[in-house]
């Protein structure tokens, strides 16, 4: 029996990881402006998870990236708005956005899963 097993996802080259990086940051920087705007940390968790689910799927390989990437503009873009905008988020309210890192996993791993359940479902043999 022989088998074409070189790890769980297919290589590929890497030419488009910069439109993903600009995408995780945008996506990242609207999730917090969402979460200054609105307030509402579940809304933000949901944009978190769905653009995390986007590019782990559009990009499998180390999720991780997308996790800390995502996550890291919420607070970022909270603590600009409180220094820099008549926006001033509570205290908690900045605390809670570094919860959105916990949707941000899930979200990437999720899709870097789906995306290997995907390839190795419609592989042409």
């Amino acid at each position: 029996m022989t088998t074409a097993w070189g790890g769980i996802l297919p290589k590929r080259k890497s030419g488009l990881d910069g439109f993903y990086y600009l995408l995780a940051a945008m996506s990242g920087a609207a999730a917090g402006w969402l979460d200054i705007k609105v307030g509402d940390l579940l809304l933000t968790a949901m944009v978190v998870l769905a653009a995390n689910m986007l590019l782990g799927f559009l990009s499998p390989r180390r999720p991780w990236r997308w996790v800390v990437l995502v996550g890291v503009f919420v607070p970022v873009v909270e603590w600009l708005a409180y220094f820099f905008l008549s926006e001033k988020p509570e205290r908690a309210q900045i605390y809670e956005s570094f919860l959105a890192f916990v949707p941000g996993i899930a979200g990437a791993f999720g899709g870097s899963i789906g995306r290997g359940v995907v390839d190795n479902l419609f592989a042409g043999k």
